[in-house]
């Protein structure tokens, strides 16, 4: 899949595919939407309004309030690649994003996945 098709998705066709993942593991909802929003600086109504304006993955990262300082310091392969190493910027957010659920759904503590160790 091009980087271009991915960065088209909905992000509310994408949203619950986060949740399904972190549920099936035990986690929930709200845990999901604190790591989004951790990650984004949105707060949980403008994450819910983002979901409701069915913005696109680019859209939905580019209207992020604010990236978390720490979100460089996210570490690990995801889909075979290193997030540390991932070039496109875009890309990148999208993989934090997606390491960070995966870290949810191995159970992780929160502290540990948003660096707060």
């Amino acid at each position: 899949m091009t980087n271009e098709r991915v960065y088209k998705m909905a992000f509310s066709k994408i949203y619950p595919l986060l949740v399904q993942k972190a549920e099936r593991k035990g986690r929930t909802k709200s845990e999901v939407d604190e790591v989004i929003c951790w990650l984004t600086g949105y707060d949980h109504s403008g994450l819910q309004e983002q979901i409701m304006k069915n913005v696109d993955y680019e859209t939905f990262f580019y209207e992020a309030p604010k990236i978390n300082i720490d979100a460089a310091k996210i570490k690990g392969v995801i889909c075979g690649h290193r997030v540390e190493e991932i070039k496109d910027p875009l890309m990148q957010k999208i993989r934090w994003l997606d390491k960070l659920i995966d870290e949810l759904a191995k159970g992780k503590s929160m502290d540990k996945i948003l660096c707060r160790k």
